[in-house]
């Protein structure tokens, strides 16, 4: 009897931080996306488990920036509000606007891309007509957001399972060696030919759209828990934060896990998502082929949405121009069937237009890393929630880290040496 009210009491206890808990689940698919399975893939079958350590590293770096930015949702602003009023001038403001806007394109090319290869591996829909249906991802983005908040979340979890799902069962199937995972998890091995995509997989994973959502789904979430203090809030998006993101980075790296346990003894023959695919079937079987298909189109829409609701935010503080969420996906999804449309017809492979997509990000970090470093670490803005010094120099370290791994990726790419 004692038992049954102690439980009734902690689920009693629980059920506050389970209403709460949702914006971490949207901002999580923000770092499974088309461009990380890019990435995490090559780097397994190339370079079996020895870049393991890297997904942990920017996994942890992710979760104290999204950390941050929730912080700035729980002060009551969204960061592009923020930086519209700190930099005041209209010419800065639009500049600044034009750029986020720049890396909302790069981010949905590649959620696109994904889409379009994941129809063609499940369908055989040639990838010049697969441009044109995944345009109708619309509809599903239309069908969300005329539900509430709690709608979507409630959507995302069903999103995130499929991908977390279908890499459970590629791990099993492809048995991997958990001495070796253990081994790479913590010593880092990096060497000059693994070092470019060890930069790939820190460029996917922090990307610029998902730091700037955050504080905006946070800050309009807080008006259904006035109830709270801020410190309780806080407390609630930290558990929501690190569950979140922990689960982000155990299915990127089952990702590098299923890639290293299947496709490094073929000696680094799979180098894109197609390769990885048809690869599977004679390996595992066709089941194991088609959740990997499945898991990537589930990817791509849930990524998409994510990015469409980076884009409103930002459009509607740094303009005050304001468009339903259906309009603003068919704009930025109709900009991209262009230049999409063209590197397909030319023949581009789509693992490179992936890795492209992710350079235009990497320039485009610093654009809402610094804000919310230098944001949250201001008392006038941030009040209670300011951060202590520990934190602001943990976060000027991984900043730190961040930028050096692009700007290598940078220089690579400028150097001749991403081919």
């Amino acid at each position: 009897m004692e038992s049954g009210k102690e439980s009734r009491g902690i689920l009693s206890g629980l059920r506050p931080l389970l209403l709460f808990m949702g914006s971490g689940l949207i901002v999580s698919v923000a770092y499974i996306d088309p461009g990380n399975w890019g990435t995490n893939i090559s780097g397994g079958a190339s370079f079996n488990y020895d870049l393991l350590w890297v997904i942990w590293l920017a996994s942890g770096m992710a979760m104290l920036f999204q950390y941050l930015s929730g912080k700035i949702g729980i002060a009551g602003y969204s960061l592009p509000e923020l930086v519209k009023e700190e930099l005041r001038n209209p010419l800065l403001v639009a500049g600044y606007w034009v750029l986020a806007e720049i890396a909302i394109l790069a981010t949905d090319l590649a959620e696109f891309l994904g889409i379009v290869v994941a129809l063609n591996l499940l369908f055989g829909i040639p990838l010049m007509v697969g441009t044109l249906i995944a345009v109708a991802d619309v509809f599903l983005v239309l069908l969300l957001a005329g539900k509430k908040f709690r709608r979507m979340e409630q959507a995302f979890i069903g999103f995130v399972g499929i991908v977390g799902l279908a890499f459970v069962y590629e791990v099993f199937l492809a048995k991997p060696d958990p001495a070796a995972i253990a081994f790479h998890s913590v010593v880092p091995v990096l060497s000059s030919e693994s070092a470019l995509i060890a930069v790939g997989i820190i460029g996917a994973t922090v990307m610029p759209h998902a730091l700037f959502v955050h504080s905006w789904l946070i800050k309009n979430k807080i008006m259904e828990f006035g109830h709270l203090t801020r410190q309780k809030l806080l407390q609630y998006h930290l558990v929501d934060n690190v569950v979140s993101l922990f689960l982000a980075g155990l299915i990127n790296a089952s990702m590098l896990i299923m890639a290293a346990a299947a496709f490094f003894q073929l000696g680094g023959g799979v180098a894109t998502l197609s390769d990885a695919y048809h690869t599977l079937i004679p390996l595992f079987g066709p089941m194991a082929a088609t959740l990997f298909a499945l898991a990537l189109l589930a990817a791509g829409i849930s990524s998409s949405v994510t990015g469409t609701l980076a884009g409103q935010s930002i459009m509607d503080a740094l303009t005050g121009f304001k468009v339903s969420l259906w309009v603003r996906r068919i704009i930025t999804r109709v900009i991209n069937v262009i230049p999409l449309t063209i590197a397909l017809y030319l023949g581009i492979e789509p693992l490179k237009i992936l890795v492209y997509s992710q350079v235009v990000l990497s320039l485009l970090i610093p654009l809402p890393l610094l804000p919310i470093i230098l944001f949250t670490a201001n008392p006038r803005i941030m009040k209670e929630l300011v951060n202590r010094k520990a934190t602001t120099l943990a976060a000027i370290g991984a900043g730190l880290i961040i930028l050096g791994f692009n700007a290598y990726l940078l220089f690579s790419v400028f150097t001749g040496g991403l081919a």
